[in-house]
């Protein structure tokens, strides 16, 4: 018998934890008995096939959904499996059900099943829409998978008695759901990265905590029970082997990961006292419960070492409540104060559009909130109405219409039209752009002092990127900077003075990311100063900045730098600033970037 385990994951980079821990759980729980060749205790997971000893084979296929339907339909078929077992997630169950469909079809004997959040809480309904799936693994899977491959190996699936707890079957006509499995103990999951050759230039998720001790209404973290802890002294030492190993990036899937102060200092302290100055680590936490020691840890953290993912979703105290959310708005303010002032961390605060009691006026008022915390990135996010959860059960209260297919998204409800949806996806698209991006520092900071508010300005913009067509192209990385420069000139209409510093510090935001090669037609004439550059690197600097280098070839450092002399002042910028008589000199230093944002070092020159 032949089992394949399959994920199709939204992209290459990320990896199905799920699957891995199925696997890698069978092999370290499957008696000696059952196995046949490989000892039932490793984690070198690197072929991704196991053998028991009743000729059963366990495999893992991954794919993504940018694969071909019919690619990943034919790698299967020719895999020829007694059964596939699917990890199911909002982002790929169309693709799943739509290849299990046609798997079943030219292969009548396989059995297809199901496992995953998105199957988890309507396993009957999964089973009565879709007559090709057998099975289906509800919550959580490791202890349930190896009770159905012992159970598969010496006998067909039919008797209702022997059948393991946390799932919901189809026996001949009828569907047959047994109780659900209780929660796992943390330390009994497996560590599933004994080798990492398959995670090679991949995300790679881990996680130290299940469950959540919150209730928000639009989270199906909401329905677990309590918080379930991995022992410190486990998490520590797989956190090392990711740091002995050089990992780039390690993403906590923990869904408040300072719930526990105790277990996420312990955590924050051992990779800031470990760190390898190359793994970053994500988390996602809730900022108001961040106290004085946590700043204390994180502000002795090398520039970079952690990301912080900060769900804030809306500062409107009536949609706070009714979403069952628990955050202290004034305490989640002076953390990101705090947060913003060592930079040493990236710091990501989330919003959701389309929350009950929160209208686009409201909304104006959470985003210009959140703006106005300087995030290192703003996300704009919308309204998911996720199986099981809370919200799903209260849509018609607040008149919620959603898309049918996953991931569900809200297309309106009683306080938000359609219409301030399309309007709010515009924003988001800019902001991204323009925004998130960080390549538009300086231009942003001068040409949004002409607008009201944060959410003034993008909402502008995205209406007027919409209305030019840019929406729908792909427009090189030089030409969204001329888009900015016709907005200012088309929307704020300002006159040819501004738009001179406009173009200047369009010119300072291009440098600050790269060295440019060829320079934009907005960017001044600069050849005149092409002698006086040239004379600063063949003299290593000036007596205001010196080259300090070893083997110093004046040609290599032109190379690593470039110098721009420009008649604004980048450190006092507002819209009443004038243009300066005479130009400073900005010299933009390639060999160091900022870790958070990956601009690279300016210093700023009086003369050359």
């Amino acid at each position: 018998m032949k089992i394949v385990l399959c994920a199709i994951n939204a992209k290459y980079i990320h990896a199905n934890l799920g699957v891995y821990s199925l696997y890698t759980y069978a092999m370290q729980h499957l008696t000696d008995s059952d196995i046949s060749n490989g000892d039932s205790k490793t984690e070198d997971i690197r072929l991704k096939n196991a053998q028991i000893k009743n000729n059963t084979d366990i495999h893992i296929r991954e794919y993504t959904i940018n694969h071909e339907n019919d690619k990943i339909l034919n790698s299967l078929y020719m895999e020829n499996a007694d059964v596939v077992a699917f990890s199911c997630y909002i982002w790929n169950i169309d693709v799943v059900l739509s290849i299990a469909r046609e798997l079943k079809k030219v292969q009548p004997k396989v059995q297809i099943w199901l496992g995953g959040p998105e199957v988890s809480y309507d396993a009957g309904k999964v089973l009565e829409n879709n007559e090709f799936v057998r099975l289906v693994m509800r919550g959580e899977g490791e202890k349930t998978f190896v009770e159905l491959v012992r159970l598969f190996g010496n006998r067909e699936l039919s008797d209702d008695r022997v059948l393991p707890v946390g799932i919901t079957m189809r026996i001949g006509k009828r569907i047959v759901t047994t109780p659900d499995r209780p929660p796992m103990e943390m330390d009994e999951l497996p560590f599933v990265y004994g080798n990492l050759e398959d995670f090679e230039n991949r995300i790679v998720y881990y996680e130290s905590a299940r469950g959540c001790p919150f209730r928000c209404s639009y989270c199906l973290s909401s329905i677990d029970k309590g918080l379930r802890l991995r022992s410190l002294d486990k998490v520590k030492r797989e956190l090392q082997f990711f740091l002995d190993n050089n990992v780039k990036q390690v993403k906590f899937i923990d869904r408040t990961f300072n719930a526990n102060k105790e277990h996420s200092r312990a955590i924050w302290t051992y990779i800031a006292e470990h760190d390898n100055g190359v793994t970053n680590f994500h988390f996602e936490v809730s900022a108001d419960l961040l106290e004085e020691e946590d700043f204390d840890i994180i502000g002795k953290m090398r520039t970079g070492l952690i990301q912080l993912e900060i769900g804030m979703q809306t500062t409107n105290a009536v949609t706070i409540s009714e979403i069952r959310r628990t955050m202290d708005l004034d305490r989640l303010q002076t953390a990101m104060d705090r947060l913003v002032s060592l930079g040493t961390a990236h710091v990501h605060l989330d919003l959701i559009a389309g929350l009950p009691f929160e209208d686009i006026h409201s909304f104006r008022k959470s985003f210009d909130d959140a703006w106005s915390m300087k995030p290192d990135n703003l996300q704009l996010g919308f309204l998911k109405v996720l199986k099981g959860s809370y919200m799903e059960e209260e849509k018609s209260e607040y008149g919620l219409i959603y898309n049918s297919l996953p991931p569900y998204e809200i297309l309106e409800n009683k306080w938000m039209s359609y219409a301030d949806i399309i309007r709010l996806k515009h924003i988001e698209q800019v902001l991204e752009i323009y925004g998130n991006s960080r390549q538009y520092v300086y231009s942003l900071s001068y040409l949004m002092d002409f607008v009201p508010s944060a959410f003034d300005f993008f909402d502008s913009l995205g209406e007027y990127f919409f209305c030019h067509g840019y929406g729908d192209i792909s427009l090189k990385r030089v030409d969204r900077y001329g888009v900015l420069l016709a907005f200012g000139r088309d929307e704020l209409k300002l006159d040819e003075e501004r738009l001179k510093i406009v173009s200047q510090l369009l010119v300072v935001d291009l440098y600050h990311r790269e060295n440019m090669k060829s320079r934009p037609e907005f960017a001044a004439d600069i050849s005149a100063y092409n002698k006086a550059v040239t004379g600063f690197f063949i003299g290593q600097g000036n007596e205001e900045y010196k080259i300090e280098a070893e083997n110093y070839d004046s040609k290599v450092y032109a190379r690593k730098m470039h110098i721009e002399p420009v008649r604004v002042d980048i450190y006092n910028i507002s819209k009443d600033m004038q243009e300066l008589t005479g130009p400073v000199y900005l010299l933009f230093d390639y060999e160091y970037r900022n870790p958070i944002d990956y601009n690279c070092r300016i210093i700023t020159l009086s003369r050359l």
